[in-house]
């Protein structure tokens, strides 16, 4: 486990508070079937002040624009980066411009294979509780204006209002009274936050779904928590005297 370290987006900075959450891998259950992930990656890009946000959305869509979009391009224009789809030399350029800003990665990656049985057929009830482990590791009592959470818009009506209950139930307590919460659920096309934390989430899910690190390792020094929720347990040795 990496530990929680504050200091890239809480300490000397005052102001609003960007969390944007995306996840990688699947929630689907049965290793017999094909498709299915081993792991389930949650990520948040946690980002403090409106310039640090500009900056990271202005990094987006300038990679987009330049090398997905170059004026010599024919054919169909590339609305929106993901991190399954997108090479590792356009990650890096991505990367370069964004690597002086102060933002924090947080990450928490399901084994999959030790989770109960009862739970596997309730993969709200799972998405939910892994969000709020994850935000749980954000250091709440350290903002001072407002709090916005950011989430790619996959859920019905229904659903959206029921994370947005629980989560408001887990973190209001960490708040101070004036500070402001809000949850919300956009169009990733629309939000070139939600395509950066795409690109990071599929990093680190890749790390531990196929042993890949390219890109997590050049990204690495960013994430400021890391942990896999229920690790593979350890096979005993036996003992030889």
């Amino acid at each position: 486990m990496i530990p929680s370290i504050h200091y890239d987006i809480i300490a000397h900075m005052r102001g609003p508070w960007y969390l944007f959450l995306d996840e990688s891998g699947d929630l689907g259950f049965g290793s017999d079937k094909p498709g299915r992930s081993k792991h389930f990656t949650i990520c948040i890009l946690a980002i403090r002040t409106d310039t640090n946000h500009r900056n990271i959305a202005h990094a987006i869509r300038k990679t987009i624009a330049r090398k997905l979009n170059p004026k010599t391009k024919r054919g169909r224009i590339v609305q929106e980066i993901k991190g399954s789809r997108t090479v590792i030399g356009v990650k890096e350029y991505f990367f370069r411009m964004v690597t002086g800003i102060h933002f924090g990665i947080y990450a928490l990656t399901l084994n999959k294979e030790r989770l109960f049985p009862h739970l596997q057929e309730n993969k709200e009830v799972v998405y939910n509780y892994l969000s709020r482990l994850l935000l749980e590791q954000l250091p709440f009592e350290n903002a001072d204006i407002s709090v916005h959470l950011v989430l790619d818009k996959r859920k019905s009506k229904p659903l959206i209002r029921e994370f947005n209950q629980y989560v408001e139930r887990a973190l209001r307590h960490k708040l101070a009274l004036n500070v402001l919460l809000r949850i919300t659920h956009e169009d990733s096309k629309a939000n070139p936050c939600l395509q950066a934390v795409d690109l990071f989430c599929h990093g680190i899910y890749k790390k531990y779904e196929s042993g890949d690190s390219i890109w997590y390792d050049i990204f690495k020094g960013k994430v400021r928590y890391e942990d896999i929720y229920l690790p593979p347990k350890k096979e005993s040795v036996p003992y030889k005297p």
